[in-house]
């Protein structure tokens, strides 16, 4: 079976799969020249397939926004509120969070998000990058926050089934999408890049076109 596109380690919290994997990685390095193609010898574990699995947090449906929309950040806020229970114990559980690339607080980051949604064009929280980079991070924040917290809530859903219900029925969802639209249609060089290429994932790109 081959490993699911995203996943190059195999299935999350597996790390006794992911070890091999890595060292096997590693072991190329030793070879004489290169480039090296090699097959690694073990298949991809094939993750739980539990149909009907459900976010148990009861999210409203998420509704397209519009930007000055002063909803939006309410709905996003209370969202991460709902969810933080099941973020703690998340981290807690794992002793991890790859939350934090951005230098920001979740509930920043968000504020950072929605006020670039609103055309306010707000200075990058990080002197040292470009806001369009700073963007990137705090999208990448904020999905880490979701899939994170959904993962340590009951049952072992697929990866597409947290993508499924992150693209498709959540504020933050919709608000990258929203996001995508302000990227595409920006001068900046960059922020069209990451519009283009960074912020939704192909295969959740027909949602865009649902509104």
């Amino acid at each position: 079976m081959p490993f699911e596109l995203g996943r190059p380690l195999g299935v999350p919290n597996d790390a006794t799969f992911q070890k091999r994997v890595l060292n096997a990685a590693l072991t190329l390095l030793e070879a004489p020249a290169g480039p090296i193609l090699a097959d690694f010898p073990e298949e991809a574990p094939i993750p739980a397939d539990l149909t009907g699995w459900a976010c148990p947090i009861n999210l409203a449906k998420a509704k397209a926004k519009s930007a000055g929309d002063t909803t939006l950040a309410d709905d996003l806020n209370r969202e991460i509120a709902f969810l933080k229970p099941w973020y703690d114990m998340a981290v807690q559980k794992q002793r991890r969070t790859t939350v934090g690339v951005s230098g920001l607080s979740i509930e920043q980051a968000a504020r950072f998000l929605v006020a670039f949604l609103n055309g306010l064009n707000p200075p990058s929280p990080r002197p040292e990058l470009p806001a369009g980079e700073a963007l990137k991070l705090a999208s990448e924040d904020l999905k880490a926050y979701y899939f994170e917290s959904a993962i340590a809530q009951p049952g072992e859903a697929t990866s597409r089934q947290l993508a499924d219900w992150f693209w498709g029925e959540t504020v933050a969802g919709r608000l990258l999408f929203d996001l995508q639209q302000v990227c595409l249609q920006s001068s900046d060089p960059l922020l069209k890049m990451i519009g283009t290429l960074l912020l939704i994932p192909r295969s959740q790109e027909h949602r865009a076109r649902k509104g």
